[in-house]
């Protein structure tokens, strides 16, 4: 699978409105067959800042994602809305689905 991590700065004026402005975005690409995640998150420390976690299931999944309508449009919807070039991580890596962590096993 495609593993991606995509941290966004948003400019002051668009961070209170940001998950809006991706939601388009967001649910077009969990509808494409071979996403298997696409969550959004807040940073804790930096509420100006939101990370992307996705992952897709093969290279053809990953390929239709960024060749696809959508993502080309939820890029230029975004934008506006950054301070700076979004800072991502995406490695091809084994396995289709979350896991249990092993150093931290609950009942």
């Amino acid at each position: 699978m495609y593993f991606i991590v995509v941290k966004f700065q948003t400019k002051p004026d668009y961070t209170e409105n940001f998950m809006d402005l991706v939601g388009p975005f967001t649910t077009a690409t969990r509808q494409e067959p071979g996403n298997l995640w696409f969550d959004w998150s807040r940073s804790v420390e930096d509420p100006s800042e939101f990370v992307l976690v996705e992952a897709f299931l093969d290279d053809d999944a990953a390929g239709a994602h960024v060749n696809s309508d959508h993502f080309k449009a939820g890029l230029e919807s975004m934008r506006p809305a950054l301070a700076s070039t979004p800072k991502i991580v995406s490695r091809k890596v084994d396995g289709d689905a979350w896991g249990d962590m092993g150093e931290l096993q609950i009942g």
